[in-house]
């Protein structure tokens, strides 16, 4: 019998037909699509096989799991042929539903990669410095200034015959590819941030149909992306050791007569210097079109004047790299390891045309491309040989309509193009990028039409999940700030802002951010990813680093203990876990993980005895930018106590929570144990004799409430303080990063919804509409990032694409529109639907593509009538919370909803009448609310 149920997009680690990957035990998932109330899965079978033809012949001989009683649908574990190297792994899956009927997926497939270094034939070769001597217009790379890139090729011929090829690449650097003259991906800044004291990415592509036979050429060009060039505000380059780029390249060539054909990177390539003169994220990239040698990346091409390229060493790990006991990497002898890169990788994502141009009184032409984002400007520019074409990029407008750049610190942020005089071109840069909304373009004295002048959005692409929606169109703005701040900031690792000089993986704003970050779009694999990046800074004596990736401490870093241990910073180390197991069900990140987190929280516990975290605090950033007041600044050194003591006796609960879901009862008590006993220190050390807090301030309320660090006697005395505090400052906030994250959740969960709608609709300044309402387009660092009293504020810190303010976002999901996980069943295999009602808003509702499937709430006010539409996927429940007096009629699709198909009514709970329901669509409806 055949089930009308759909089994739909298959993932192997997250991703979709994922090539080279070297997970051992990879874990596969789907989706199960059906719009029928209580369909769901109840056996599944795996197979798996080494080529198409013997999947769709039913041979499995890779593996074959049987028919499995079972609703699981996500993170199945492969358990099958060991995988090796090279292998290819065709799978499907045939489930059956509730009526035993049965369906199967199409066929989909995963790849390992290169397994052990030993498979590694390639050698790592660099450029002959004497091409950059020889050339008069190339630069020598130097700490203080970007070096010229080099190109490299190779000549081969293949024979007849060719049934696959497959290209393994990495690079110190970055590094572009090309075969016979074609780009072999879209995908860009290649390979990307890791800590490279660590490990090194490289990636796996199926270059079959670029590959011919007889002759053929292989090429690609050096950048120095994160490797060798400018990383956050240090003054030089070379953060990881060295100047010298240099890349690994290796095409293996399967013929049908079973042989192996290799070309692979040695002293026998031909390296030269090109177009691009210099090129850097920070400072921009120089391009001279008449130094283009046309054909240079296609067979039959004359390279006799080109030099040999240099091998050189390997890599090698370097530890530790920074701490309280080490703060200089030292080189082991270990081989620093390859790993295939986890996350969906880096691309330009959307072209974007300018709304508007207009010329400043110098005569530079301003392009407005109406949003902020991170990216470069594509051009198609015609005139004559020479022609120097500068484009330079800002976030905001001076009032005369010049680009306010002062925010860029040190990066300069400049591209420059020079013409060769051949028609119209067409060019973007292949090694920077640049946060921006503003172009300024000179070398013409006419503008370039709006179509010849492309914003290209970069970003890494990571798949959307969710949408919000609403009567009120500031929010619904304010929504898409934040989701533009993620656009616009997670590139290859989670940084704080893509414009000046720093663009970091800051920890603190990761976390603040993640649960909003997890709504918006799928970041799984991008933050298993990162974790790694997390775990490979951590210090030998278990402390997290402000940053991840790390980069190397110098002198103008602030703070005695250096970048790492700060509050509400390092611990991201435990609630990234931690939240990445309750969004997606993955018991993995956990485990892989452990050691690192039960390190940390070994480390707090050695350094502040007494249960309250005062010592080694590092940067101790405390809610960082804050409002300030009089009673913050009396109180900023207990406040940034209290804080860090709040965060440890949290990790310590989360570890908990996960040891005993890893099964690890006795470290489950300890971490219990541990938590309870920061928690009464909290208490003795804060907590007054009538219910108030000695550090008064709105996140000191936050965290003891939202952490559950009070006695349940003080909580509503608590929420009352935290709402009076709002009062006096007329109703507005005054948190910084910290409080931020837990400001409208935690009024709503203190029975407070009616404040937090106030606060969210609020226009004027302290609010997030006021920025939105003053033309901003991303979520600002500050809430004072520019006011209509003082303009812009410091530039030493004012960047305009932050996005850790926006993490209300997370609340317009899980509150207004009312999609929240349940605790208990992590990855949204049951979850709940309980809309709050916020005075400002007449509808409301999201839509969140889960592990499991699609969700959706909608809710509507008209009049007295109260309406609610729910989507719960196939394969899972949910409790709906109906938002209604005691007494009133409860519809579901215009009949009683007691008696519906898939409905269970649960009785009322406080202002809502709560409903089991089964997978399906639902429309409730009440005629009093």
């Amino acid at each position: 019998m055949s089930s009308d149920l759909t089994v739909a997009h298959l993932r192997c680690e997250y991703l979709v037909d994922p090539l080279g990957i070297d997970e051992r035990r990879p874990r596969l998932s789907w989706l199960i699509e059906s719009d029928r109330r209580g369909a769901r899965q109840t056996a599944y079978q795996v197979q798996v096989a080494s080529t198409l033809e013997k999947l769709s012949l039913g041979d499995m001989d890779l593996w074959d799991s049987g028919r499995v009683p079972s609703d699981q649908s996500t993170h199945v574990e492969y358990a099958g042929v060991p995988l090796t190297s090279r292998m290819r792994c065709h799978w499907r899956v045939i489930i059956w539903d509730e009526n035993d009927a049965a369906t199967h997926s199409e066929p989909t497939l995963w790849t390992t990669g290169l397994l052990e270094m030993e498979a590694w034939e390639a050698r790592w070769i660099t450029l002959d410095p004497e091409i950059i001597d020889r050339d008069p217009d190339a630069l020598q790379g130097a700490p203080t200034q970007p070096g010229t890139p080099a190109m490299f090729r190779q000549a081969f011929e293949a024979p007849a015959g060719i049934l696959r090829a497959t290209l393994y690449v990495t690079a110190r650097g970055l590094i572009t590819r090309r075969i016979n003259g074609q780009p072999i991906t879209q995908d860009r800044f290649l390979p990307e941030w890791t800590d490279y004291h660590k490990r090194l990415h490289y990636r796996t592509f199926d270059v079959t149909q670029h590959v011919v036979t007889g002759e053929n050429a292989m090429s690609f060009t050096l950048g120095d992306g994160w490797w060798s060039g400018y990383i956050g505000w240090q003054e030089t380059r070379g953060q990881y050791g060295t100047l010298e780029n240099s890349a690994l390249v290796q095409l293996e060539i399967e013929l049908d007569s079973g042989q192996r054909l290799v070309i692979a990177t040695d002293d026998s390539w031909r390296c030269d210097t090109g177009p691009i003169l210099y090129s850097d994220f920070m400072m921009g990239e120089k391009y001279d079109a008449r130094r283009e040698q046309t054909g240079w990346d296609r067979a039959g091409f004359d390279d006799s004047r080109w030099l040999q390229a240099l091998e050189v060493p390997p890599p090698r790990v370097r530890t530790p790299h920074f701490g309280f006991s080490s703060n200089k990497p030292v080189e082991t002898s270990q081989p620093l390891p390859l790993v295939s890169q986890r996350s969906e990788p880096v691309r330009v994502v959307e072209k974007r045309r300018p709304i508007s141009v207009h010329q400043t009184r110098e005569g530079a032409f301003i392009y407005d491309f109406g949003q902020n984002f991170a990216g470069w400007v594509e051009i198609s520019p015609s005139g004559q040989a020479g022609t120097r074409v500068r484009l330079r990029h800002a976030e905001r407008l001076n009032p005369d309509g010049t680009l306010y750049t002062e925010n860029l610190r040190r990066a300069v942020a400049t591209d420059e193009y020079i013409l060769a005089g051949q028609g119209t071109d067409t060019w973007q840069p292949s090694f920077t990028f640049h946060g921006f909304q503003y172009l300024e373009l000179t070398g013409f004295t006419e503008p370039l039409p709006l179509d010849q002048v492309r914003g290209c959005v970069v970003m890494s692409s990571t798949p959307p999940a969710g949408e919000f929606e609403c009567s009120h169109p500031l929010v619904n703005r304010l929504w898409q700030n934040a989701l533009w701040g993620q656009k616009s900031n997670f590139l290859s690792a989670p940084t704080d802002c893509p414009q000046r000089d720093e663009r970091l993986g800051w920890m603190g704003d990761a976390q603040i951010f993640l649960r909003t970050a997890t709504y918006n779009m799928d970041v799984a694999a991008f933050f298993t990813k990162w974790m790694v990046d997390v775990e490979d800074s951590q210090d030998t004596d278990g402390v997290f680093p402000d940053v991840a990736p790390r980069i190397e401490e110098g002198d103008n870093f602030v703070g005695l203990d250096g970048l790492g241990g700060a509050a509400g910073w390092a611990d991201a180390g435990v609630i990234v876990p931690w939240t990445l197991w309750q969004v997606y069900g993955d018991r993995r990140i956990v485990e892989r993980h452990w050691q690192a987190m039960v390190r940390w929280l070994g480390w707090l516990e050695s350094t502040n005895p007494d249960g309250v975290r005062c010592n080694h605090l590092g940067n101790n950033y405390g809610d960082w930018l804050c409002i300030p007041s009089d009673t913050t600044f009396r109180t900023h050194s207990e406040m940034k106590t209290l804080l860090a003591t709040a965060y440890w006796a949290d990790d310590a609960a989360k570890l908990a929570q996960m040891a005993q879901m890893l099964g690890r009862t006795d470290e489950a008590e300890r971490f219990a144990a541990m938590s309870a006993r920061v928690r009464e220190a909290f208490q003795q050390r804060w907590l007054l004799s009538d219910g108030r807090l000695a550090v008064e301030t709105q996140t000191a309320y936050l965290l003891a409430l939202a952490f559950d660090l009070l006695p349940e006697e003080a909580r509503e005395s608590a929420a009352a303080r935290l709402v009076e505090l709002i009062r006096e400052l007329d109703w507005h906030l005054s948190t910084g990063f910290i409080g931020i994250k837990h400001l409208n959740p935690t009024l709503t969960l203190t029975g407070h919804a009616d404040v937090a709608g106030r606060l969210l609709c609020n226009e004027d300044y302290p609010s997030w509409l006021y920025p939105v309402i003053h033309g901003a387009t991303t979520i600002w660092e500050r809430w004072n990032g520019w006011t209509a009293e003082e303009g812009f504020f410091n530039p030493q810190m004012n960047s305009f694409n932050h996005y850790s303010l926006g993490s209300v976002s997370e609340w317009l999901y899980r509150h207004v529109a009312g999609i929240e996980l349940d605790p208990h069943s992590p990855g949204f295999k049951d979850f709940n639907i309980k809309p709050y009602l916020t005075g400002c808003l007449q509808h409301a509702g999201a839509r969140y593509r889960s592990v499991h499937g699609v969700i959706e709430s909608r809710w509507s006010l008209q009049g007295e009538c109260m309406q609610l539409q729910v989507r719960v996927p196939a394969n899972t429940k949910a409790t709906v919370y109906f938002p209604c007096p005691p007494d009133a009629e409860v519809l579901e699709s215009s009949s009683a909803a007691a008696t519906s198909p898939g409905v269970h009514p649960q009785g009322h709970d406080g202002d809502y009448a709560v409903f089991r329901v089964e997978s399906g669509v639902y429309e409730f409806s009440s005629a009093s609310s």
